[in-house]
């Protein structure tokens, strides 16, 4: 078939339903001998190719978005990485990560992989974004998913999208909404690495300790001192790094725990996701 049977307007018909550019749609329906359904199929495997060829390049870029139903009992952080800034800034791709953060809302999948196999739009969102690397032209990856439930839940997206948090409360009052966000804003901010203490994996807690027996060494303290020393420095290192234990960055004279049951004696955080670019 000839370029001249192909129209203008069949290639149009295609980059609007597949967002690929127009010399690439009429290079596929050329392909295709006009057939519009096989060369969306050959614009498909180009992407699933595309994706391949760049798997191996770094996708640090990207858009952070988290959400809470309106029930504000679910919340979800999802990214969507990509290779460079341009991309991560556009609006389009901006869009495209929140209606996935939607979808992921609206389903609450158990994790990543059952949410790329979620439908969104009559395709999967794994398909819809292989896709996407056709259109764009560099490598899109859903690298992270996280999820909490709870009677009450929060949601703060920092730094333009560079991060997203959602934090869990115990108690189901819609008046706590907005210390749920402080202490999201906490977490972005802080970057703690557990709720509390007990949330701290053994690993963790043994690094801390020999690491605190290492410096205690270095400074010529006695060897049965060592242990002792060593139990001081982890109590600092939960008081900087679990949230709950952590200095209110708005207020630097409680603690985040102390704020939280200065809202209510009963109210405290159950957990919290954090998703970040860096």
């Amino acid at each position: 078939m000839s370029d001249l049977v192909i129209s203008a307007a069949l290639v149009k018909e295609l980059r609007d339903q597949t967002g690929v550019g127009m010399i690439d749609c009429k290079k596929a329906l050329t392909e295709a001998n006009g057939d519009f359904d096989k060369a969306i199929e050959l614009l498909r495997l180009r992407g699933q190719k595309m994706s391949e060829k760049r798997a191996d390049r770094e996708a640090k870029e990207g858009v952070v978005v988290a959400l809470v139903n309106d029930k504000n009992n679910k919340g979800i952080v999802v990214r969507l990485s990509c290779e460079t800034d341009f991309v991560s800034k556009n609006e389009d791709f901006v869009s495209f990560t929140n209606e996935i953060a939607q979808t992921a809302l609206n389903n609450f999948p158990e994790n990543l992989e059952s949410l790329l196999n979620t439908e969104m739009n009559g395709s999967t969102i794994g398909a819809i974004i292989t896709d996407q690397v056709a259109r764009i032209g560099e490598k899109i990856e859903l690298t992270e998913y996280e999820k909490i439930e709870a009677p009450l839940v929060a949601a703060y997206i920092h730094m333009g999208n560079k991060a997203g948090v959602v934090v869990g409360l115990n108690l189901a009052d819609s008046k706590f909404v907005d210390a749920g966000r402080d202490v999201a804003m906490q977490v972005a901010a802080m970057k703690p690495i557990a709720l509390d203490k007990d949330g701290v994996d053994q690993e963790t807690i043994n690094k801390e300790i020999e690491i605190g027996k290492e410096i205690a060494r270095g400074e010529g303290k006695p060897e049965e001192m060592l242990e002792k020393i060593a139990v001081g420095k982890l109590n600092k290192f939960f008081k900087d790094n679990t949230l709950l234990n952590q200095v209110y960055v708005k207020d630097g004279k409680i603690s985040v725990a102390e704020y939280l049951k200065s809202m209510d004696p009963q109210l405290t955080a159950t957990g919290f996701k954090h998703v970040s670019l860096a």
